[in-house]
């Protein structure tokens, strides 16, 4: 048994059905639980669009870490995704933030195709909001509560995270 945080997001074509094309992609694995839908700013230096994003916390039996990785990349191929420009406008961009092996640890993994936790997560509001949201009690393997990494941010990358009421991932 593993359990995974997820992180996705789309800013291209119709943004909400490429996040809930993993919500689907999951079903069946076992337990998922989905934040509720954010707007954010894009992240990065390149001019695009803005995304949606959301955090899935899913638990699967049959996935490690490297399970979880295949898995995201099947989904942003399924929708997609073209790695051209780095920060760039996508599709659908699933980045596995962090997972919990079978006894409950943190995955810790320095190895460049799954650097475990997600190397950024600290850092970014679009993240830690919908984690937060979900997971009121998470924490960063190695960084501490969300809650205090969130409060630990600028305003402005905070209230870059607009929760969207109006759009919803539960089906």
């Amino acid at each position: 048994m593993s359990r995974a945080v997820l992180s996705i997001g789309s800013n291209l074509g119709d943004r909400l059905a490429h996040l809930a094309g993993v919500i689907t992609a999951l079903r069946g694995a076992g337990p998922v639980r989905v934040s509720p839908v954010y707007e954010t700013d894009p992240w990065g230096p390149v001019a695009q669009d803005n995304y949606l994003n959301a955090i899935v916390i899913a638990d699967d039996p049959g996935r490690d870490a490297a399970g979880w990785l295949s898995f995201v990349r099947a989904c942003e191929q399924a929708a997609g995704r073209v790695r051209d420009v780095r920060w760039g406008p996508r599709t659908l961009d699933v980045d596995v933030v962090q997972v919990h092996n079978a006894r409950g640890e943190p995955v810790i993994s320095d190895d460049p195709e799954l650097t475990l936790p997600h190397p950024r997560t600290h850092e970014r509001a679009f993240v830690l909001v919908p984690w937060f949201a979900v997971d009121p009690d998470a924490t960063l393997a190695g960084r501490g509560s969300v809650r205090e990494l969130i409060e630990a941010l600028p305003d402005d990358e905070q209230a870059s995270v607009r929760r969207r009421d109006d759009l919803s991932l539960e089906r």
